[in-house]
């Protein structure tokens, strides 16, 4: 169950990224508690998983689920490059969310 509410407060964390820019510098209201209650529930999943897996796997896997997720929203919404560098680097990063999770014991 820990690992089911790591991935959802990552894919939470991907929300609220995704929904950052649309608050023109958290000046524009709706998108603004948008952005706070995804971040919020981010949080609380994030915290919740953390009473079973190690902090240091939870916060890797939390971070490298958002970094990827965030990146793959920019190129498929927003125009961010999608070179076969940034490829192969968000492949490292999501080998390395895998390593974590195959290494932790849990």
């Amino acid at each position: 169950m820990s690992w089911i509410l790591l991935v959802i407060a990552g894919l939470l964390e991907v929300a609220w990224a995704s929904v950052m820019p649309s608050t023109e510098g958290l000046s524009r209201p709706v998108p603004t508690l948008a952005f706070l209650a995804l971040l919020a529930a981010s949080m609380v999943a994030l915290a919740k998983a953390t009473d079973s897996i190690p902090l240091g796997t939870a916060y890797g896997v939390w971070v490298g689920i958002g970094a990827v997720g965030a990146a793959l929203v920019g190129i498929a919404f927003h125009d961010d490059p999608s070179t076969p560098g940034r490829i192969g680097f968000l492949v490292l990063l999501i080998i390395a969310i895998v390593g974590l999770k195959v290494t932790s014991g849990h």
